[in-house]
């Protein structure tokens, strides 16, 4: 089982995220989960894929599931802009895309700085976060990539791109 960076090692080691926006918020990826980061390109919708599925996407001969983050979060869409990116992942395994409205930057934080994620008694779901990092701007949500998805949600993801 891999361990979240708060549990991988010394709180002195330090750990990089990339973080982009979704919105006014910033979000936060272990860097040595991305793949590429490529701008956006036209997606071909897929027919009964669940919401949050903009679609698929050939990436050099590579059917790529794109998820779209803001509808995967319950955020309300937003047209596209010169900012929009697509994240290319590796998640459970499998290459995904997320997009997102902006790239920020890389964060490099210790495991001292990554403050855990507050217990809202099951009335949040947070499952698929590892923590918040403080910068000097504001906090960063860090993201457990491989728990975005649910393993249902993933492989149903992965099939229909296979599918289509």
């Amino acid at each position: 089982m891999a361990s979240t960076p708060t549990e991988a090692a010394a709180p002195t080691t330090p750990h990089q995220f990339l973080t982009f926006a979704l919105g006014p918020e910033e979000y936060g990826v272990e860097i040595l989960k991305i793949q590429e980061i490529k701008g956006y390109s036209a997606i071909t919708p897929l027919p009964n894929a669940p919401p949050y599925v903009k679609g698929v996407l050939n990436l050099r001969g590579t059917i790529v599931p794109i998820v779209d983050l803001r509808k995967k979060f319950g955020m309300p869409e937003e047209a596209t802009s010169a900012f929009t990116v697509i994240v290319v992942v590796q998640v459970q395994g499998k290459v995904m895309g997320f997009l997102v409205d902006a790239v920020r930057d890389v964060l490099t934080v210790t495991g001292a700085d990554i403050q855990p994620t507050p217990d809202f008694a099951g009335q949040v779901d947070t499952t698929f976060l590892t923590g918040l990092a403080q910068t000097a701007e504001k906090l960063v949500i860090l993201l457990d990539i491989d728990k975005v998805l649910t393993a249902t949600e993933a492989v149903a993801v992965a099939g229909a791109a296979e599918r289509n």
